[in-house]
This record gives structure tokens, C-alpha cells and sequence, in this order.
């Protein structure tokens, strides 16, 4: 084993034990579990926006109507359906996905500023059905009248999910199965060739890759984990509403994974860390908060063009 993945086995566990004792160790520093929760999900959220732009070139501004979809659907899967927290999950996770999958076989054949026009479009369409369906999803005032379920595993329910700490370690359990199911997908030669589109398209399509047939695979996986990431919003405030499908909600996904660093893997969970703290601690004292995330934003964007991990990253090298 060389040095440098011995380096990346190291800052890899590092990561994963940081995950892992986040209850323990925040509540010292003055956090709380509800805020790590809120940061895995919103990372999730972020990784898997960056599955797209950081890893295939591509930028959607519409990526929120698919985690407002997986919201949506796990909500009122336990509002109507059943009272089953997997299946919510489950069916979130495939409305997003499955949408994001019709509406990108009409946008993968845009590039550039005409492809994030787009899809601010489209996220634009459901989130005005959101706003105006107020028999179905409550309209402005949210879909509420649901709550996570306890675990159903056939012979008997476990009841875990009302507990901070355990419905955080559930979130997590399901944060890695989505981050693996990434991690293996690019590591395959499908990953590879979304790298190859992503530094040279013309050149991708002169070795005969089937340039739109992968932007559209990577454009439908990517909102598979959105939806997921939606879904799990839904049960950690038991509440979804159609700003979730907001393009300003789109706008803060692409911030977290940029600030963090979009071309590597743990950027956006980075970036979304900084972000959801900033935006806990900083909304406590001002209602401005948003102009100091932005200036951070600016200053990371002009000084580490390769986001806080690159920078990190760099410094340590």
C-alpha cells in the first residue's frame, strides 16, 4: 500500500468516525443532534447535486423540485398510503427519481447557461402545482398531519426513531448506503466516462461515447439521491412545503457543494456543514444571515477556486 492511500484510508476513517460520534461530540461544542441530522441530509442533498456538476460538467439550478418531490411523496405516504417509514422513504426516493428521469430525456440535449434555464423551469412547474394543490400538499402552508413511523420488521415494531440520537443513526445508516452506492458508481468505467464528458466532450463523442445516454443516466441517478435526501428532510421535521422545491433551494445545494469543493467526493458534505452551521448559529443573531453565508461564499469562490476541502487538502500536501 502506497503512502497516499494510506493518507486516504486515514482521512477516509477520520470522516467516518466524525459521523459516526457527531451526537457526542457536537453537544460539548454547543450543537445539538437535531443539527448533525440536519446536516447529513442537506449533504446528501449536496453530494448528490455534485454527482451531476462535480462529476459529469453539468449544472442544474432545479435539482430542489426533486427533493421536495421525495418530500412530498414520503409525506404523503404516511398521510394516506401507510404508516411505514421505509416505504415512505422508498416511494420518496423513486418520485423524485423518476421524474428527474421523464423530464431529463427532454433538457440532456442542452449545454451550459440553456441547461440550467431549464431546469429552473421545470423545478419552477412542480413548485407552483405544490403551491396551488392545497387540497393534496397544503399549499403555502405545507403537507402536515404526519410523523415518522417505528421500524415495522413483520413480527414486532421497534420504536427508535422518536429518540434524537437513533433517528440519527437511522438518517445515517441511510446517508451510507446512498454515499457508497456514489462511491461505487464512480469508481465503475460508467463513473469513468462521466469524468471523460465532464473534461472533454468533443472529444468523449469523437471515441464514440453516447454523450446524452450518460448525462441523462448521471442527470436521473442524481435525482434518485435527491429524492432520497428529500424523503429524509420530510421525516426529520415531519412537515414538507413547497419551498422545498424552490429554485432559491436549488441555489443553496449548489453553494454548499462549490464552497466545499465540487470536484472532489466529500466536498459537499463539507460545504453543507459549514452551511447549516453558519446558517443555526447565524440566524439566532441576525436575520440577515444570508449576506454573511454569501460574502463566505464570495471570498471561498475568489481565494480557493478548488472549495474548503481543496484548500484543506493543499495546505496539508
Amino acid at each position: 500500500m502506497t503512502t497516499e492511500q494510506t493518507r486516504k484510508l486515514i482521512v477516509l476513517a477520520a470522516i467516518w468516525a466524525a459521523l459516526i460520534f457527531a451526537p457526542y461530540w457536537m453537544v460539548p461544542l454547543g450543537g445539538y443532534t437535531a443539527l448533525a441530522t440536519r446536516v447529513l441530509v442537506l449533504g446528501l442533498a449536496a453530494m448528490s447535486l455534485n454527482f451531476l456538476l462535480g462529476f459529469t460538467g453539468v449544472l442544474s439550478f432545479g435539482h430542489a423540485a426533486y427533493f421536495g418531490l421525495g418530500a412530498y411523496g414520503a409525506g404523503l405516504t404516511l398521510k394516506f398510503l401507510a404508516a411505514s417509514t421505509p416505504l415512505a422513504l422508498l416511494l420518496g426516493m423513486l418520485l423524485g427519481g423518476v421524474c428527474g428521469g421523464l423530464l431529463g430525456t427532454l433538457i440532456v440535449r442542452r449545454r451550459g447557461v440553456y441547461f440550467a434555464m431549464v431546469t429552473i423551469a421545470f423545478g419552477q412547474v412542480f413548485y407552483y402545482i405544490a403551491f396551488q394543490w392545497s387540497s393534496l400538499t397544503g399549499g403555502d402552508d405545507g403537507l402536515r398531519g404526519f410523523s415518522r413511523q417505528p421500524l415495522d420488521l413483520g413480527l414486532f415494531k421497534i420504536d427508535i426513531l422518536s429518540s434524537a440520537n437513533y433517528f440519527y443513526f437511522f438518517v445515517l445508516f441511510c446517508f451510507a448506503l446512498a454515499v457508497g452506492a456514489m462511491g461505487f458508481i464512480l469508481r465503475s468505467p460508467f463513473g469513468r466516462t462521466m469524468i471523460a464528458i465532464r473534461e472533454n466532450e468533443r472529444r468523449s463523442r469523437f471515441l464514440g461515447i453516447p454523450v446524452e445516454r450518460h448525462i441523462w443516466i448521471a442527470f436521473t441517478l442524481s435525482c434518485f439521491f435527491m429524492g432520497l435526501a428529500g424523503a429524509l428532510y420530510a421525516l426529520v421535521n415531519n412537515f414538507a412545503d413547497p419551498k422545498g422545491l424552490h429554485y432559491s433551494q436549488s441555489g443553496d445545494f449548489v453553494m454548499m457543494a462549490v464552497m466545499g469543493g465540487m470536484r472532489s467526493f466529500w466536498g459537499p458534505l463539507l460545504g453543507a456543514t459549514v452551511f447549516v452551521v453558519l446558517q443555526d448559529y447565524l440566524s439566532s443573531v441576525t436575520v440577515n444571515w444570508m449576506s454573511f453565508v454569501g460574502l463566505l461564499f464570495v471570498l471561498v469562490v475568489l481565494f480557493f477556486p478548488r472549495g474548503l476541502l481543496g484548500f484543506l487538502q493543499r495546505s496539508k500536501a
